[in-house]
Formats: C-alpha cells, sequence, structure tokens
C-alpha cells in the first residue's frame, strides 16, 4: 500500500465545475504552474463577495492541491490512466463526469472508500444517512475526527455532482436512478479506477461490474477477456469455469 491509499487528502468539498475546469486548462497546453494560478485565480473570483480570510485562502490552497493531483500532476502510476482518461473527455465532453469519477476515485481512494461504503448501503435501502456511512468508515480508518469532518466534504460533493439527494432531514440522503453507461470504453475507465483505487489492483470481474463504489452508475455486461482487448493496462485471468480475475498491469507488479 503506497500514501496514496494511505492518505485521506480531501479536505474540502470538490465540486464537478472546478474538476472541469482543470481539465479545460490542462487541454489548452497550459503549463503546470500557469494552471495552479489559473486555478487560484479562478476559485478566488468564485469567493469574490467573500471576506479573503486565511481561511479561505488555506481552503482555496487545498482545493488548488487536490485538482493538481487528480488531473495535472498525478502520481506517476497514474499518469497513463491520467491520459487515455483525458483522451475521453477531449472527445466525449458531454459525457466527462463518469471520467471525472474514475480519476478522483484513483487519485484519492478515501473518494472510492466513501463511496463504496455509500453503495453498499443503498444496495439495502433507497435512503441513506451520513453517521452509518461515517460509521462503516471508521472501522476502516480508525475511530478519529478527522474522518467524520473529510468524510462529510466527500458526501457533499456527492450531492454537488448530482450523484446523492438531500432529503427532509438533515445527513440524510436520496437514492437516484444511475446513470446507465452504454459505451463500454467509459465503463472500462471506471473498472480501471477501481483496480487503481485499490492497494491489490486486482479484484473479481463479477465484484467490478457491479462495484458498490460505482452506485452512481449502470455499467454494461462485459466479459474479462473483452477488458482486456480493449485496455492496454488490464488483464484478465480465468480460474476454473467462472472465476474471473483482473489485474492493473502497471501497477500492483
Amino acid at each position: 500500500m503506497n500514501t496514496r491509499h494511505q492518505a485521506i487528502g480531501i479536505k474540502q468539498q470538490i465540486h464537478l465545475e472546478w474538476m472541469q475546469k482543470a481539465t479545460n486548462l490542462l487541454l489548452a497546453g497550459i503549463d503546470n504552474k500557469s494552471i495552479r494560478s489559473e486555478l487560484h485565480d479562478y476559485l478566488g473570483e468564485k469567493k469574490r463577495n467573500d471576506s479573503e480570510s486565511k481561511g479561505s485562502e488555506q481552503t482555496r490552497t487545498f482545493v488548488v492541491n487536490n485538482l493538481m493531483n487528480i488531473w495535472v500532476t498525478p502520481a506517476p502510476e497514474l499518469v497513463p490512466f491520467r491520459d487515455a482518461s483525458l483522451a475521453l473527455i477531449q472527445a466525449y465532453p458531454s459525457e466527462s463526469l463518469s471520467v471525472h469519477w474514475g480519476m478522483i476515485s484513483a487519485s484519492y481512494p478515501f473518494w472510492y472508500n466513501v463511496a463504496r461504503q455509500t453503495g453498499r448501503l443503498l444496495a439495502l435501502q433507497d435512503q441513506v444517512t451520513q453517521a452509518q456511512i461515517i460509521k462503516r468508515l471508521k472501522e476502516k480508518y480508525g475511530d478519529r475526527q478527522t474522518i467524520s469532518r473529510y468524510a462529510r466534504y466527500v458526501i457533499r460533493s456527492f450531492v454537488e455532482w448530482g450523484i446523492l439527494k438531500d432529503t427532509g432531514g438533515r445527513g440524510h440522503y436520496e437514492k437516484l436512478i444511475p446513470r446507465s453507461i452504454s459505451d463500454t470504453r467509459f465503463a472500462i475507465i471506471l473498472i480501471e479506477s477501481l483496480l487503481l483505487a485499490s492497494s491489490e489492483a486486482k479484484g473479481p470481474l463479477n465484484l467490478m461490474v457491479n462495484h458498490p463504489a460505482l452506485f452512481p452508475f449502470q455499467l454494461p455486461a462485459m466479459t474479462g477477456d473483452f477488458i482486456a482487448r480493449n485496455s492496454e493496462r488490464i488483464e484478465a485471468n480465468r480460474f476454473g469455469l467462472d472465476e474471473v480475475t483482473l489485474s492493473h498491469r502497471l501497477v500492483g507488479k
């Protein structure tokens, strides 16, 4: 397990619009230093009517660091995945939500783990509470106050992304209809994000295509051989008659 899997990382709510801004700057061919500066200016403009306190400056820095680590300067093992994800967004900008979801999940596995626990609960019920999600996360990360605080940022991000819907009660969220992913290229990118978010970088095919961390999406049926043929970075291994395991060729070796 490397530092990417150990870290919490997300210390503020992440807006989907901000993710898109980062990819737009990257696709424009701007250098990394200038992208960082542009993101600071962009987020500062969003806060132009607020007082420029030390706290708001620190918040902006947290968010800019997240955006840079996700899209602009990801961990070295994520660069091929980032490049493939960026190419999809460039070709199909209207379908970018699933790609952003995959990229943030791979870059910050804490996001993936919050999604996984949320998806597990939503498989059993139509509504979920913040307290239920956090309770399950503490079983993995320990009973730390920071887990509660940072998990709330991720959950609120889910709402902002249109993944969860607020209900009448505070900290209560409603299950929404999953977005159907018909293009297998996007489905394979999402599956690759699961492999990268996992410290083992592998998992059974039947879990990957129905993974609770992908609760916002409905993936098409795909065989392991099909996924491996259509990805340079995923391989499929068969064990017995029915069991197929997917693993990442570049990570976890």
